[in-house]
């Protein structure tokens, strides 16, 4: 891609993380502070007349989304698959690739030292 956007999204939730063993701390629910990055990209061609390869203000769908279907949310009980960060980058990507067909990446932090991210 020539061009790339992304947004930055904030939302808190908790998880527990199956398939560990017991004393392991991601075994217990417990909660993070997460962000989400979404990245869209276009070829120069694709921009659209203004230049933008989105607008931004279209992206407020999936901030109304994020704060009605996982804020102060249990994972485990929103999304069929163990909620990983991994997991939770690629089912937002495959939720919201429609609507947004230049998307490219999703990044998730459960910290400001972790991330994960999803490039299809």
């Amino acid at each position: 891609m020539a061009f790339r956007i992304t947004k930055k999204f904030e939302f808190s939730a908790s998880h527990r993380l199956a398939g560990l063993a017991p004393e392991h701390q991601c075994a217990r629910m417990h909660g993070h502070n997460y962000v989400i990055e979404l990245e869209l990209g276009a070829e120069e061609k694709n921009l659209s007349p203004v230049g933008f390869v989105r607008d931004y203000g279209d992206l407020s769908s999936f901030k109304i989304w994020l704060d009605n279907h996982l804020d102060h949310r249990h994972l485990n009980d929103v999304m069929d698959e163990n909620p990983t960060a991994e997991n939770l980058a690629a089912w937002i990507y495959r939720t919201w690739s429609m609507e947004f067909p230049e998307l490219t990446g999703v990044s998730i932090s459960e910290t400001p030292k972790t991330w994960a991210e999803y490039r299809p």
